[in-house]
């Protein structure tokens, strides 16, 4: 069974922007309201298979995205 991370931006613009490009990149991800357990923010987060997350960190950088952090569900 494949595990799940999610990333957390300071905004949910960033968010937002973040899954498009890694969908447009042909990576399976989807927006969701932050865990509880990781932020009290009422804001949204891009969950994806964690088997990705080199992928998605080095898409991210060369596209300029700043998230906060990467935690595994």
């Amino acid at each position: 069974m494949n595990k799940n991370s999610v990333i957390l931006f300071l905004s949910s613009n960033q968010a937002i922007w973040a899954a498009k490009i890694i969908k447009k990149e042909g990576l399976k991800c989807k927006m969701r309201p932050i865990p509880r357990n990781l932020s009290s923010d009422c804001g949204y987060c891009v969950q994806f298979t964690t088997s990705d997350t080199e992928k998605i960190k080095n898409l991210l950088k060369n596209k300029q995205i700043e998230f906060d952090r990467i935690e595994i569900l």
